[in-house]
């Protein structure tokens, strides 16, 4: 959204909405111009909690909009717990609380969304295993090499092998000891499994890079047995670093074809806010 809408907004309510917003420019999608808009009042107070909204019609006049885009902007400031619609009344606004999480980019493209979510991978995982490497067990151990060969299995079987790799970075994540990073993960887990569908996919597509997975597996592994902390954390970063390599040096007819449908969910535009995830 350009300056000029959100310097139109702001002063509009700021003179209690007695001058009329502009109307918005043709670009991105009008109801997340109109809803972004909303949003930034909301949440620098200059509209307030329990405060009316004006009415549908008002707004689509103000912002030189269909009613139909004011109604999908408000459903997605609903969806954010912003506003409430109350029957007979209208729709007013609610009292902040913890902002939800909410992973799928509106205007992303597919490989940027994928790109963005191995980035936070890269800063968690790398962390997971520094510290997986100073406090695993011997049960640990066991667990992070089975569910490395079920990877194997799974390739060997015909299968991506994506619940299974998201299975052997959790397992790291298990010997950590931490059940906030835990937590967290899980908490994340559809939107790490949706991105590491796309890369295995795109890894399958070339034997030098799936092989090139399987030996930053290896490193990994190794480095945690040995607990050589460092080595786990550089170990992770350079397989991250080489997923995002390897995304960039995928060919264009991937992306046209297998990568946009793989990471659909991860660019869906208004998505609902996603709650907790259970481990899968």
């Amino acid at each position: 959204m350009g300056n000029a809408l959100h310097t139109t907004v702001r002063s509009t309510f700021l003179t209690r909405m007695t001058s009329p917003f502009s109307a918005i420019k043709p670009g991105i999608k009008l109801a997340d111009q109109v809803a972004s808009a909303l949003e930034a009042e909301i949440r620098t107070g200059r509209l307030q909690t329990a405060q009316k909204l004006p009415t549908e019609a008002v707004l689509a006049q103000q912002f030189g909009v269909s009613r139909t885009v004011v109604r999908e902007a408000i459903s997605r400031l609903k969806s954010l717990g912003l506003v409430d619609s109350r029957q007979g009344s209208g729709v007013f606004v609610q009292a902040l609380g913890v902002e939800p999480l909410d992973f799928a980019i509106p205007h992303a493209a597919p490989k940027e969304a994928v790109m963005h979510i191995v980035e936070v991978r890269r800063a968690l995982e790398s962390e997971v295993a520094e510290l997986a490497a100073q406090r695993r067990t011997a049960a640990d151990l066991q667990a992070i090499r089975l569910a490395m060969q079920h990877i194997d299995d799974a390739v060997r079987d015909g299968y991506d092998g994506v619940a299974e790799d998201v299975e052997f970075h959790r397992a790291i994540a298990r010997a950590a000891g931490n059940p906030f990073l835990i937590s967290t993960l899980n908490y994340l887990s559809q939107f790490l499994q949706d991105a590491t569908r796309v890369t295995r996919a795109n890894e399958a597509r070339r034997t030098d890079f799936a092989q090139a997975v399987t030996q930053e597996h290896e490193h990994i592994v190794r480095a945690i047995e040995a607990s050589d902390s460092a080595a786990a954390r550089q170990a992770t970063n350079e397989h991250m670093c080489n997923a995002l390599r390897r995304i960039e040096q995928a060919d264009p007819a991937f992306w046209a074809q297998d990568g946009v449908r793989l990471a659909a969910s991860l660019v869906a535009p208004l998505a609902q806010p996603s709650g907790p995830h259970t481990p899968t």
